[in-house]
């Protein structure tokens, strides 16, 4: 460390970062409920601090009767019901991965002839003969 900075440079440690190795990431049943699990009480959380956000500038705008404050309450309110939203999103969401991979692959198997079309003429007339 030749420059002025070398005191700097160890007190917040800006050595280059040792690169990590990717670990692929399987999306077992427990990894989807884990973060159904995450992200549904983040999205509670929100709610819930927005409904107090809401009540402050509701009390807020009441007031001071100012133009101002009622906007940004009614923003407030719809940024609330934006993340209720989300919440019912999420809960799709994760029914549709759930049943995603109950699911399984499926298969279609249809049935082809190969040939002219007189030999389509033949097969028919010899199949209703034989009904």
């Amino acid at each position: 460390m030749d420059n002025n900075f070398g005191g700097l440079e160890k007190a917040f440690d800006t050595s280059e970062p040792k690169p990590k190795k990717a670990t692929p990431v399987k999306n077992t049943d427990d990894q989807v409920n884990d973060d159904h699990e995450y992200a549904r009480a983040n999205l509670y959380s929100l709610i819930e601090k927005g409904q107090e956000a809401v009540d402050g500038a509701l009390d807020v705008a009441q007031g001071s009767d100012h133009p101002r404050a009622y906007e940004v309450a009614g923003q407030l309110i719809k940024h609330v019901g934006d993340v209720a939203d989300k919440l019912m999103a999420l809960q799709k969401t994760t029914k549709e991965v759930k049943e995603e991979k109950k699911k399984g692959p499926s298969t279609v198997n249809n049935a082809l002839f190969v040939g002219s079309t007189a030999d389509l003429q033949k097969m028919l007339k010899n199949a209703s003969k034989d009904k």
